[in-house]
């Protein structure tokens, strides 16, 4: 029985793992203890719990309700636990509550967020010579440093050099050496 146990344990630190790693997602000041519906939604979508025909984002947002205390706006880890038994069984029918469980928490250990739908550069057709920053001339060429990473704001304003001395003088600063 020795095995089974450690098994069981080591697979609940993996799901307590996933479940911290979706729970931080996209909130910088987040502990990881505690989840939102969103983050709960975001991970039930890309771990394959909510397949769209037996487990609906309809179903997720009713058990995220049903297990959040009441008042509150996320879930705890404990509290998660528990909406996984309410949905492995609609996820997995015909299997034991404890069968169904073990799958969906099968499908849950290990994985991380995945930042989908991040917009990348294109580079088709004309495209290419447009995005290509290391081909701009005149004053846009100023905006990008030398691999092709803007500036920011430095690249977009002229800052005000409050010297007293005229743009172009060359001999800025020199006064107090010649007097």
């Amino acid at each position: 029985s020795l095995p089974t146990s450690f098994l069981h344990s080591s697979k609940m630190s993996e799901i307590e793992n996933a479940f911290r790693k979706f729970a931080i997602y996209g909130d910088t000041s987040a502990s990881g203890n505690d989840m939102t519906g969103k983050n709960f939604s975001k991970m039930c979508k890309e771990c394959g719990v909510m397949d769209g025909k037996a487990v609906t984002s309809t179903d997720i947002d009713i058990v995220f309700n049903k297990v959040k205390t009441k008042g509150a706006r996320t879930i705890t880890f404990a509290e998660f636990q528990q909406a996984m038994k309410e949905l492995c069984c609609k996820r997995f029918k015909g299997k034991s509550p404890e069968e169904a469980l073990q799958a969906v928490y099968g499908l849950i250990e290990g994985k991380e967020p995945g930042s989908m739908g991040a917009t990348k550069a294109t580079k088709v057709g004309g495209v290419e010579r447009l995005t290509d920053t290391s081909k701009y001339t005149g004053s846009h060429k100023e905006r990008f440093d030398e691999s092709g990473k803007g500036k920011g704001l430095a690249g977009r304003q002229d800052l005000a050099d409050n010297s007293g001395y005229v743009g172009a003088y060359k001999g800025a600063g020199t006064y107090d050496q010649t007097h």
